[in-house]
């Protein structure tokens, strides 16, 4: 890269606000005018309902489908003593809901237990022979949380077997009919009346809870296991709009002064203050450390973590947790290089990366997948295949639903799901070769005339001088939460003076500047992964930015976290 090199990333500063809505939002500061129009609030009432995070549609669990036979289905097991088995999913949104579906039937008194599959003898979603094992133990009624819409065969078994299946999920039903069950929770399924379609997992299994405390006066659960909801939001990706937004929000504040022993311990080994907890920690911190037994063993610890009153066996947990996390890291690190070489040999022009091999950790294919898309900004497959089946998790970028596209390979597929962005699949031995190349060819006629480069969006362009902590504290910070489908505002600042640099980290591969602004003012900023501008720094660049407050030993300061630069005036 030379100095006046441009970015190998495209910069996008959204259009300016109208002089319509300049008027209705004439009360709220110049740059959150802008932040809030570019999330589609035009006028006063609908800007401060976003930002106090205010539901502007009725959120009645009971306008989903099938949540009245749901409800009365599980009052009627509650009141004859019927055990009750939650089955959830082995990632974060399976825990948290299974965990949150136990926690709630078991205040009513209800005899409810959790089940969780092994990713690696059973994989995901409902199986026959759990099924099975659940009806020979007594087991009279089975809820599926953040799985089972695309099991019909496994519905029709447990139908045959004689055990009541209630399906709740949030991912995309197939094409045709419904799995046959008892009742079918999914705001997405067709002819759905609830106005928002995307809540997570657990976003629906709280719904659940909520409908069926919906006739207690009080029902004070309903808050306490809020924690659990914004945990579960966060760490599968759902966006942070509409009410998963209000969730999260109201999640975190229960997570601040949340009594559940397993968030204490699980905080105390990621070194996470509780009392200022953000959706940041959850997706960075928190969330991985739950994440990390379901990839590479079985995800009841996780589960246990979260229901436990135990404080001890929480402290035990947490650093089991915690050990595998790093296993984790390790085992993903060394995948990420090996599956780069094999899909930079086998076809490095691809529009669609592949890297499948025997010893590749089924766990963690998923995290390999997505550093081949970001280093590549193509859809990426990574796959583990074994003596008979391979099972691949999929990554792709905006321009490709990969979902979509493994439908149209369905008749390739023993089983698939997913959303846009991620999916997953299992195909047999023998078929995978033929679904790599039709995969590769769908990619090809959708992507080939386009212009591949990850795109940056910005809110607004600034000067640097207007970014002070007032600014955070009376208005960015009411954006919050932030994360996918809710970004963090993030700014354009140009011809900016360096007034130094340096590379911080591991291999020096972050760059820590210091940047003055037109009163002269220095600005503190912290660039990841951009370490090797550091010998060939301009002395002005234009910068994308995030601003954020940073804490140390208890003084709390505001720095620009950079996400791009370029030399002053470098055009693409």
């Amino acid at each position: 890269m030379t100095n006046n090199a441009p970015s190998k990333k495209r910069w996008l500063v959204q259009p300016p606000i109208t002089p319509e809505a300049e008027k209705a939002l004439e009360k709220f500061p110049r740059i959150l005018r802008q932040i809030v129009f570019n999330r589609g609030y035009a006028t006063d009432a609908d800007a401060r309902a976003y930002l106090n995070a205010k539901p502007s549609f009725n959120p009645d669990p009971f306008q989903m489908t099938g949540m009245r036979a749901a409800v009365d289905r599980i009052q009627y097991a509650i009141e004859h003593h019927e055990p009750i088995a939650i089955y959830g999913d082995y990632d974060v949104d399976g825990v948290t809901s299974t965990a949150l579906l136990v926690e709630a039937f078991q205040y009513l008194n209800a005899d409810a237990r959790g089940y969780i599959p092994n990713r690696f003898e059973e994989g995901y979603g409902l199986n026959n022979n759990a099924l099975d094992e659940l009806k020979s133990s007594g087991i009279k009624l089975v809820i599926t949380v953040d799985c089972g819409i695309r099991s019909p065969a496994e519905a029709e078994h447990a139908r045959a077997v004689g055990l009541d299946l209630i399906i709740s999920d949030h991912h995309h039903p197939a094409e045709g009919d419904l799995p046959p069950a008892f009742a079918v929770i999914n705001p997405k399924q067709k002819g759905d009346a609830y106005p928002d379609k995307d809540l997570a997992g657990v976003g629906i299994a709280y719904k659940i809870a909520e409908a069926l405390f919906s006739q207690q006066p009080s029902a004070p659960i309903l808050g306490s296991l809020l924690d659990l909801v914004a945990l579960g939001t966060v760490a599968d990706l759902a966006p942070l709009t509409g009410e998963n937004r209000i969730l999260v929000r109201n999640g975190l504040k229960q997570m601040r002064q949340t009594t559940r022993q397993g968030l204490f311990s699980l905080a105390a080994v990621a070194d996470v203050s509780l009392p200022k907890v953000n959706a940041g920690h959850i997706g960075f911190s928190l969330g991985p450390r739950l994440n990390a037994a379901g990839r590479l063993k079985e995800a009841l610890a996780a589960f246990e973590l979260l229901a436990t009153k135990d404080s001890n066996r929480a402290g035990q947990l947490a650093q089991e947790l915690n050990i595998q996390n790093r296993e984790r890291q390790n085992i993903t690190r060394e995948m990420q290089i090996a599956a780069e070489e094999i899909a930079m040999r086998d076809d490095p022009n691809a529009f669609l990366l592949c890297a499948a091999h025997e010893d590749f950790n089924s766990g963690v294919i998923g995290l390999a997948a997505s550093r081949l898309t970001e280093t590549h900004y193509r859809p990426a497959i990574v796959a583990s295949k074994g003596a008979d089946e391979t099972r691949g998790s999929c990554r792709s970028i905006p321009e490709f639903h990969i979902t979509d596209a493994l439908d149209q390979c369905a008749d390739l597929l023993v089983r698939h799901g997913g959303h846009a962005a991620a999916a997953g699949f299992t195909v047999k031995n023998e078929n995978l070769s033929a679904l790599v190349e039709r995969l590769k060819a769908i990619a090809k006629n959708q992507l080939e005339e386009k212009d591949l480069r990850a795109t940056l969006i910005a809110d607004v362009d600034v000067s640097l001088a207007e970014m002070r902590g007032e600014l955070y504290e009376k208005a960015l910070r009411y954006l919050e939460p932030t994360g996918y489908g809710n970004p963090n505002p993030t700014f354009v600042a140009r011809n900016v003076k360096v007034k130094n640099a340096r590379t911080v980290g591991a291999d020096a591969k972050h760059l820590k500047l210091t940047l003055e602004d037109e009163t002269g003012y220095p600005h503190n900023a912290i660039g990841f992964k951009l370490g090797a501008w550091q010998t060939k720094m301009p002395p002005r660049i234009d910068i994308l930015f995030t601003y954020e407050p940073n804490e140390y030993n208890g003084k709390i300061t505001y720095q620009l976290n950079l996400k791009d630069l370029k030399s002053a005036g470098a055009t693409e």
